[in-house]
């Protein structure tokens, strides 16, 4: 299986290096990116590889088996409509858009498609959601009425001290992790959201030191609680930059509540401001005859059933990729690469997840509820 590569960023290098550790016969044979001279002197297992400059001029010349998208964010939907046309199967990093105009040109550009799509949305196949699933569709909890979800992020630092900082990039924190929670959510309930209200805050992560001021070159560099400089391994050369400078971007907090068709509303709250053992993520989702607790940080499923004096727990192992939803994902990109499958994690739930993380922001914006619809 020959696979090119658009973006060759550290999330899908990791992705197609566990890709070549289930399926050996996987080779990356073309790669676009800016950084080609960069790339070709630092990372050997390259050396047979064929760069180009632009994806027109590598799709003008090679037909690899899948093409995998692992720029920055602003550009996964510009690179994605570059490659739907062609029917090559591709993996696309989320968020598949960051503004409601990208979104727009993704949906349409999708409804033309040739080629299949499996977005990284490796929560909604993690072991703990694929068990969650499996419970509530059973009827044990009775319907879903109510969900309660949480992201309390005790590595946040990540979206202040690097280019994450940089809202025209990411689109802003719901984007960047609450359209995970947003899917596997929708995933697990199975119902259709149909309008959001939103509120987000940047009380922390604010403040006067000049922009562009790294950790190395402030005066307090040995006192601050966030400063990076004694950071080790691929952090020490990316968390570079003071997270309380006056251009320091993002929200460090946000919530959301979503109405779904049936009535039900999910209301889900994530923050960045949290630090070690602080840190969880997970959700209830209520039925009336009981309640599923899924903890992807304990990796552990609770059933508490209300009417009668019984509470079950499920341990769950669950790996380090993602809870084991990498490896799902990655070996339906592979089977879909043979002609053997087709998408488990589609544009189609990218574009909405995208869609509700849009609205949310438009909510917190303007402080109005936001339907969520495309007209």
């Amino acid at each position: 299986m020959e696979l090119g590569v658009i973006g060759y960023g550290s999330r899908i290098r990791n992705m197609i290096r566990k890709l070549q550790e289930l399926h050996p016969d996987c080779k990356v044979t073309t790669i676009v990116d800016i950084r080609n001279e960069f790339i070709r002197e630092n990372y050997s297992e390259l050396e047979h590889v064929r760069f180009y400059e632009t994806v027109e001029d590598m799709l003008e010349r090679e037909r690899p088996d899948g093409l995998l998208i692992g720029t920055r964010c602003s550009l996964h939907t510009t690179m994605a409509l570059k490659v739907l046309s062609t029917g090559i199967p591709l993996f696309l990093e989320k968020p598949v858009a960051t503004t409601m105009e990208d979104a727009l040109r993704l949906k349409s550009g999708w409804e033309q498609a040739k080629s299949d799509v499996v977005v990284s949305f490796p929560m909604r196949m993690s072991r703990l959601a694929l068990l969650a699933k499996e419970i509530v569709d059973s009827g044990k909890l009775g319907t879903i009425e109510h969900v309660q979800a949480t992201n309390n992020t005790p590595y946040g630092g990540v979206y202040f001290h690097n280019w994450y900082r940089d809202e025209k990039e990411t689109g802003g924190l719901f984007l960047q992790k609450a359209t995970h929670d947003f899917d596997y959510i929708n995933f697990i309930v199975d119902q259709e959201p149909v309008s959001v209200c939103a509120m987000t805050s940047k009380q922390v992560f604010k403040g006067n030191k000049p922009a562009g001021l790294k950790c190395a070159d402030c005066e307090e560099k040995y006192t601050c609680e966030e400063s990076t400089i004694h950071l080790t391994g691929p952090k020490k050369d990316t968390w570079l930059y003071c997270c309380f400078a006056e251009d320091t971007g993002n929200e460090d907090s946000g919530s959301a509540i979503v109405r779904y068709a049936s009535g039900m509303h999910m209301n889900y709250s994530q923050n960045f401001i949290v630090r070690r053992q602080a840190g969880t993520r997970g959700a209830r989702f209520v039925g009336y005859k009981g309640t599923l607790e899924l903890n992807f940080f304990t990796s552990q499923v609770k059933v508490y059933m209300h009417h009668t004096p019984r509470v079950e727990t499920y341990d769950v192992e669950t790996g380090s990729d993602h809870f084991g939803g990498d490896t799902e994902l990655l070996n339906n990109f592979y089977n879909i690469m043979k002609g053997q499958a087709r998408s488990i994690s589609t544009l189609d739930h990218g574009l909405l997840s995208a869609l509700m993380c849009l609205k949310a922001k438009q909510s917190a914006e303007t402080g109005t509820f936001q339907a969520i619809a495309w007209e």
